[in-house]
């Protein structure tokens, strides 16, 4: 008797659509996936990437959830933008956001760039987006997850200020 396992692709016989998170099947003997939305995604078994085969976007997945792995720095700054949204409305607000260090090519010009005169090195940059400070992760090897996901948020409780350059006086 064979192994079930080798007649689906390599995330399993079901995986949840990176679009719509509705649970999708594999073709058996294929390395597909097949959402009745989205079209099919193909699993490539050697990077374990995921790719719609209609737009050739490429997802990854980490710890039960898929990161798309942007190509074009309009798709990050978007899904930030989204994420920012997101957390307004469950009454937080971000404060920071750490984006993954393979990014830094493909969005550093689109930061906002001012000097850091508080810091001891006062030519030292801090970059920006939407208003936020910017970080990048440290290199891929340190922390395994920063070769999947794009970046993450740092929040606090409460809705952000209307003026958020004024918060220093409230």
């Amino acid at each position: 008797m064979t192994d079930v396992n080798f007649q689906y692709p390599i995330f399993g016989p079901e995986i949840k659509c990176p679009h719509c998170r509705q649970t999708i099947e594999a073709l058996t003997l294929t390395d597909t996936y097949l959402c009745p939305r989205h079209g099919a995604f193909e699993a490539d078994p050697n990077t374990k990437v995921l790719v719609h085969l209609q737009s050739d976007r490429h997802w990854r997945l980490w710890e039960d959830k898929w990161y798309r792995q942007h190509t074009h720095p309009d798709g990050i700054r978007f899904e930030i933008h989204e994420a920012l949204d997101r957390l307004y409305t469950e009454g937080y607000r971000a404060i920071k956001v750490t984006i993954a260090e393979r990014y830094y090519s493909l969005i550093s010009s689109y930061l906002e760039k001012s000097n850091n005169w508080q810091g001891d090195q006062p030519e030292s940059k801090i970059y920006k987006l939407y208003g936020l400070p910017v970080e990048f992760s440290g290199k891929s090897s340190d922390e395994p997850c920063w070769e999947i996901v794009n970046f993450i948020l740092e929040k606090e409780k409460g809705a952000p200020s209307r003026y958020p350059y004024f918060r220093l006086f409230e």
